[in-house]
């Protein structure tokens, strides 16, 4: 290097400054990171929920089983046209909808026996993807009667849009 006497070798060569601009962002880092992830942890941790469902998908229907209450497991499929009512929304009305309890915490328990599906339900903020092999959960407290509508929103295979989910939730 060409050194003049307007040079300073200090600040040149500056391997202390690098270096304390290297490890403080990590530190800073680290001191974010580490309560971020205590807290992702603890809002995943499941407190004795009241209610827990068990959601299978199946191309193209859904399974659903309560557990809690002597195992009553019905199937769940989509209302073709001709046995629509006045009022019924097409693509969306199912033969039995599921039944929730509101102001109560409730775990999904989602899994598919065949393909990638996803248990949905706008509305209500939910969205878990069911896994052939894999049980998912969510846990959610409804906060209003009513009936939600939802679809799977995984593409999985040729009636994909004709999987929805009805869920009627009651005090």
């Amino acid at each position: 290097t060409l050194t003049t006497k307007l040079t300073n070798t200090n600040i040149t060569d500056a391997q202390e400054m690098e270096t304390i601009w290297t490890i403080l962002p990590a530190i800073i880092l680290i001191l974010i990171a580490l309560p971020s992830l205590r807290i992702l942890y603890m809002t995943d941790e499941i407190n004795n929920p009241s209610f827990t469902i068990k959601s299978i998908g199946h191309q193209w229907y859904w399974t659903y089983e309560y557990t809690d209450y002597g195992g009553l497991i019905f199937n769940s499929y989509m209302l073709p046209p001709l046995f629509l009512n006045p009022g019924d929304l097409r693509l969306l009305e199912v033969d039995n909808r599921v039944v929730l309890p509101i102001e109560a915490p409730v775990r999904m328990m989602i899994t598919s026996q065949d393909v990638l599906h996803s248990w949905t339900i706008p509305t209500l903020g939910l969205k878990t993807d069911a896994v052939p092999g894999r049980l998912n959960q969510t846990v959610f407290t409804a906060t209003r009667p009513g009936v939600y509508y939802g679809q799977c929103s995984e593409i999985c295979g040729a009636n994909h849009s004709f999987m929805p989910i009805v869920a009627e939730l009651i005090p």
